[in-house]
């Protein structure tokens, strides 16, 4: 019968403490188990988490330059100038140009959308519709009586 004054811990339940550096016969005296030589086996030691033994950290080995922004928008650029040298050349004969026209052998990335820029002069009425136009775009194309349309 179990009482108060015979009770005892479960066989395993309790392990004795390890008592390190108290002589060869214990068999953790000598080096305390910290091993032979070297900053571990020192008193006053604190590991820090990016300390790399004395070696040049990763840290300063690898600088890192900048951010990328994970949303920013990339266009398929084309200047005004650049559609009016294809209407001259005569490769474009049409008054209505859309993103779908642009695709077919003018421009490479196909997913990516539209941008209409304002580089270089444009002489013919044109209504261009695209993803994003520059101002300086939208001034040429509307001062021949064109039109500029987002989509």
């Amino acid at each position: 019968m179990d009482i108060l004054s015979n009770l005892k811990y479960a066989e395993g339940s309790r392990k004795k403490k390890k008592r390190v550096g108290r002589g060869q016969g214990s068999g953790f005296g000598g080096t305390s188990t910290r091993g032979e030589n070297g900053a571990k086996s020192r008193a006053g030691y604190k590991n820090r988490a990016w300390f790399e033994g004395g070696q040049m950290p990763l840290q300063r080995r690898v600088p890192k330059f900048g951010f990328k922004n994970i949303n920013r928008v990339e266009f398929n650029t084309i200047n005004v100038g650049d559609i009016q040298k294809l209407i001259d050349a005569g490769k474009i004969k049409e008054t209505n140009l859309n993103p779908e026209f642009f695709f077919t052998g003018f421009l490479k990335k196909k997913n990516w959308p539209i941008k209409i820029l304002g580089n270089g002069d444009l002489k013919t009425k044109l209504e261009i519709s695209a993803n994003a136009f520059s101002k300086s775009a939208i001034e040429k194309i509307e001062s021949l009586g064109g039109k500029a349309i987002k989509v």
